[in-house]
């Protein structure tokens, strides 16, 4: 299967110090469009792809761009998440084998941290389980198989969770490579400090409070 029939969607902000090791990563593909959010840090002239402007906050950003986009294929990708190599040959697979399933990335953080590894085993553990991976992991899937579960939603937060309910267990694979995501919100804010706030987050999504106020307690 051929990775140029693959549009990758990276929604930005403020994004400059991570995005061009995102973007170099992503080799082979047939497009891709960085949605921004209204960066003032020079994420713009920084990004090597074409740039779109989006109305602020991820769902609404992502959506932004899958619009624009042209590809059978879609990428999902955090600004500063960067693809690991064997990326591409995973990739190909999946398309090749089951086109009709969404994939995601196992995760690790860029991080030596031991706590680090211990964040990325509960994240295998919450796929595992739940079948509930997080963007911050990367989401290959299907335009078709987007469309027919209604799309990307135009939420500022849980957009990721939002969609993956909505795509189910039996159609999300795990994929073999990593996505190595940034770790400096959590070395900022406390590597169990941070998890137990996402946790929270989560909790509140699922007794309904509305993404709006959730995004309020997550920045």
């Amino acid at each position: 299967m051929n990775l140029h029939e693959i549009s990758v969607v990276i929604p930005a902000l403020n994004a400059a110090a991570a995005l061009p090791a995102t973007l170099a990563a992503l080799g082979g593909v047939g497009e891709v469009i960085v949605a921004d959010g209204g960066s003032h840090d020079g994420t713009v002239s920084t990004a090597e792809a074409r740039v779109i402007a989006a109305p602020r906050g991820r769902g609404s950003q992502i959506a932004a761009g899958i619009k624009a986009s042209s590809r059978p294929w879609l990428l999902l990708l955090h600004a500063d998440t960067r693809l690991a190599p064997g990326w591409q040959e995973a990739a190909s697979c999946h398309m090749a084998v089951r086109p009709g399933h969404a994939g995601y990335f196992r995760l690790r953080f860029d991080s030596a941290d031991p706590r680090a590894r211990w964040i990325e085993q509960m994240a295998a553990w919450r796929c595992r389980v739940f079948a509930l991976p997080y963007g911050d992991q990367g989401l290959l899937i299907p335009r078709d198989l987007l469309d027919e579960v209604g799309g990307m939603r135009a939420i500022p937060l849980m957009e990721d969770v939002d969609l993956v309910r909505r795509l189910g267990r039996a159609r999300l694979v795990p994929l073999d490579a990593y996505a190595v995501t940034s770790a400096v919100r959590y070395e900022r804010q406390g590597w169990l400090r941070r998890p137990l706030r996402n946790l929270f987050c989560l909790s509140l999504y699922f007794i309904g409070v509305q993404p709006r106020l959730i995004a309020r307690l997550y920045a």
